[in-house]
């Protein structure tokens, strides 16, 4: 609390103890930043070796360095030895005129001409080794939708038994490691927007790309140790932006194997009578007409349901999945939505979605008024009871617990996978 009764002194020696208070909470700050201020953020780690395309980089970048400190040191050294050797009160003569040194003019244009030569070659060379796609490491393909302000990731190669293609929403699963040969086992990602312009970057496993409407990119990210890695949008896409996140977890060859079998089979289950399960899937493919609650079905897709719809991210594996709203809460990886707090988060988010994520286009389901497209729209109503059952629902959307790959990897931020061990 601010004490008003100070006198001058005191009041100095106050404003001295808040300076340096001030200067503790800046590096305080300073450190939340750079470390993550919330148990679940991850480690962002931009030259992770684990990946082909981050080794590819800090070779170049290991080579532009040293010339850099090269032509520091020499223009520096070059420098001091001018303000030395030719100081005023050392040299009181008039200073001679002539033409120019011939010999170091050609050092000084020569030697910056080299140095851009080298990197240019060195540059087209690390682009040839990364840009291209090799089908025969290809381990996997995705394509990456980004839309306002969310990703949906689908399995261009694997095709769904309950019909169309695999897919899953804000979390990205794919191969990691390389084959018997010792080649990178690829996944090749084609790279959409739906909407704005926005930006895939998961520095973990390699470059970032812009997602362009009208426009596809395609390229391959790779990772040789399995873990779960942070991604992000990294272009300013509107008042979400920040929470567009995303997960990628990378498994080794045969888990990934185990989880592209099981999705490639699953079936959502079906509610038993007259349990809540079965009354939220009504709500899910009906809506509740009679107070203008949309059906999420008209949103979502869940595979084996009729709920068919590209608008919105694929919930097919709801259950399975640890995170909500784009990443912006995760539940535990044991309890995962059974427990108290993420199931509190799930009923927030299904209760007023533009409520607790700004610019959100799912519905309010509490009579709340959003925008679309600069538009005021007015939310339809569920009972707490009614969303309860809807949540179930989604819960209830599990892969076998042998494809869970949630439970197959550790964080990225774990002691026990950090490079050089624990920090």
């Amino acid at each position: 609390m601010l004490n008003t009764k100070r006198t001058c002194t005191g009041r100095a020696k106050g404003l001295r103890a808040r300076g340096r208070r001030g200067l503790a909470l800046t590096g305080l700050l300073g450190l939340g930043l750079l470390t993550g201020c919330q148990p679940a953020q991850q480690t962002l780690t931009i030259g992770d070796l684990a990946s082909r395309y981050n080794v590819a980089m800090w070779e170049l970048s290991i080579v532009a360095i040293a010339l850099s400190i090269i032509i520091f040191l020499g223009v520096s050294a070059l420098l001091f030895y001018t303000v030395f050797r030719f100081r005023e009160d050392k040299n009181p003569d008039e200073a001679q005129q002539f033409h120019g040194n011939d010999k170091l003019e050609v050092v000084l244009v020569g030697f910056p001409v080299v140095i851009v030569l080298l990197l240019s070659v060195l540059s087209v060379r690390t682009m040839a080794q990364t840009t291209p796609v090799v089908e025969e490491n290809v381990g996997s393909e995705i394509t990456a939708l980004a839309k306002q302000f969310w990703w949906n990731f689908t399995y261009t190669d694997t095709e769904s038994a309950a019909g169309g293609l695999v897919a899953n929403g804000n979390e990205m699963i794919m191969p990691a490691g390389r084959s018997e040969s010792g080649d990178p086992i690829d996944t090749k990602l084609t790279l959409q927007a739906g909407d704005v312009i926005h930006e895939f970057w998961a520095p973990n496993i390699g470059a970032q790309r812009q997602a362009i409407p009208g426009s596809e990119k395609v390229w391959t990210v790779h990772t040789d140790r399995p873990a779960v890695y942070q991604g992000n949008c990294n272009y300013l896409c509107g008042a979400s932006h920040a929470n567009m996140r995303y997960k990628v977890i990378a498994l080794d060859p045969t888990d990934y194997a185990t989880f592209i079998s099981a999705a490639q089979n699953y079936v959502a289950p079906e509610p038993a009578p007259g349990s809540a399960e079965e009354r939220g899937y009504n709500l899910f493919m009906n809506g509740k007409a009679e107070t203008g609650a949309v059906a999420c079905a008209a949103c979502h897709r869940v595979q084996g349901t009729p709920a068919n719809s590209p608008v919105g991210p694929d919930l097919s594996f709801f259950g399975t999945r640890r995170t909500l709203g784009a990443g912006m809460w995760e539940a535990p990886l044991e309890q995962g939505w059974d427990d108290p707090q993420a199931n509190q988060h799930l009923i927030n988010w299904l209760t007023n979605s533009p409520g607790v994520k700004p610019g959100s286009l799912m519905p309010p389901y509490d009579g709340s008024t959003y925008q679309v497209n600069g538009q005021e729209q007015k939310g339809g109503v569920l009972t707490a009871e009614e969303i309860s059952d809807v949540a179930a629902y989604l819960k209830s959307l599990q892969l076998p617990e042998e494809a869970n790959y949630w439970q197959k990897v550790e964080r990225f931020n774990s002691e026990s996978i950090l490079p050089g061990g624990p920090q």
